[in-house]
């Protein structure tokens, strides 16, 4: 299957991708660790990257489409991808088009805007080893401090709640959009749009996305049985 998770930042994307990754045994094309991975090498682009992401803009169509491009090439993507964080505009959907890369499913993690201010302004990081807490959902055991290390958390520019609100004014501003879009590719070539709730437990969100994935993974099992 090729599949994307479209939704706000805090929508639960990347948590989910996990899920539907180990169920269906797929290849994540995650440009937020492709992103990110630039940065932490601090290269020329990773550096350019990072002033971008912490003012809370969208990072150029030219800088994703390459990266993505480049990834989907890989051995490991013949089997089956997940998108994570790519397509955001309209721009980037065409060029997927226009590499012939067909999507099966869309899936859209709708969450109130407030809900998703609530969970990206609590997060707090552990600098040394990435450690992400929530100050309501996972707080640490001492107020501000690593349960590990002792050492003091912090929370990372694009987490303040004056870039999260620009964030999300973005993404409705240039994301949505390809809702749009996306249901008028169902009509022409099949790929299939669905929105489900991002509300409640990760467990409650992941069992609504494999209700709807599981009938296309069956299709196409038994498409290939019949080939053979």
């Amino acid at each position: 299957m090729h599949l994307m998770l479209l939704g706000c930042p805090g929508a639960g994307k990347g948590t989910q991708s996990k899920f539907i990754q180990e169920k269906f045994h797929l290849s994540q094309v995650s440009t937020g660790d492709m992103l990110r991975a630039a940065i932490r090498a601090n290269t020329p682009l990773g550096q350019k990257v990072k002033v971008i992401m912490d003012e809370g803009r969208l990072v150029s169509d030219d800088i994703m489409i390459q990266l993505v491009k480049t990834r989907i090439k890989e051995p490991d993507c013949a089997k089956g991808f997940l998108l994570d964080g790519f397509p955001r505009t309209i721009p980037q959907a065409e060029a997927l088009r226009e590499q012939d890369i067909h999507l099966d499913y869309i899936i859209e993690i709708n969450v109130p805007d407030e809900e998703l201010i609530r969970r990206l302004s609590g997060r707090r990081i552990h600098p040394g080893s990435g450690r992400v807490y929530h100050l309501l959902y996972h707080p640490p055991k001492a107020e501000g401090l690593d349960d590990i290390t002792g050492e003091p958390l912090v929370q990372r520019p694009d987490d303040s709640e004056e870039t999260i609100r620009q964030r999300i004014t973005i993404y409705h501003q240039q994301t949505e959009p390809l809702i749009n879009y996306y249901k008028q590719q169902q009509e022409l070539n099949g790929t299939k749009y669905r929105r489900v709730s991002g509300l409640g437990t990760e467990e409650e969100v992941r069992d609504r996305i494999f209700s709807i994935l599981a009938a296309t993974a069956r299709e196409k099992e038994s498409g290939r049985s019949f080939n053979r």
